[in-house]
């Protein structure tokens, strides 16, 4: 059995973001030679996301909205957490889109339903956080 390992890096220009990596875990799959096998990709910060969902701007628009109902931003002073970072509605936001995806490798390609595509969620942006990919396989 195969194995592969690679980290990505993102730094967005807003606190929050939805990033379609789906081209980024495509090459690695393709780098890493695995026909059969498994993918896992997670976000190694406990204020980013992977999940796998539809790429459509309205769908990304009401995460944020939704997101931002559950655990408002501000005021900063509602959250314990918040002190030296006041990024607690960070947190939980990552709680609820997930911290990773694993993905079935059929035939060399990611075996996806039909609008299915991976992205990295960003809730506490403008510094460089980093992204797991593990593939194993044949």
């Amino acid at each position: 059995m195969k194995s592969y390992r690679k980290e990505l890096s993102f730094q967005t220009e807003t606190r929050r973001a939805y990033i379609n990596i789906t081209p980024q875990i495509e090459s690695c799959l393709k780098e890493s030679g695995i026909k059969e096998g498994l993918l896992l990709c997670n976000a190694m910060h406990i204020t980013a996301s992977v999940f796998i969902n539809d790429d459509e701007a309205g769908l990304h628009a009401d995460f944020e909205q939704w997101l931002e109902k559950l655990a408002p931003e501000k005021p900063h002073s509602q959250y314990r957490h918040n002190g030296y970072e006041d990024n607690a509605d960070a947190h939980m936001k990552r709680q609820v889109m997930g911290r990773e995806v694993v993905v079935a490798v059929t035939g060399g390609k990611l075996d996806f339903g039909t609008w299915e595509q991976i992205f990295y969620g960003e809730f506490d942006g403008k510094r460089r956080k980093r992204v797991l990919v593990k593939i194993i396989g044949e």
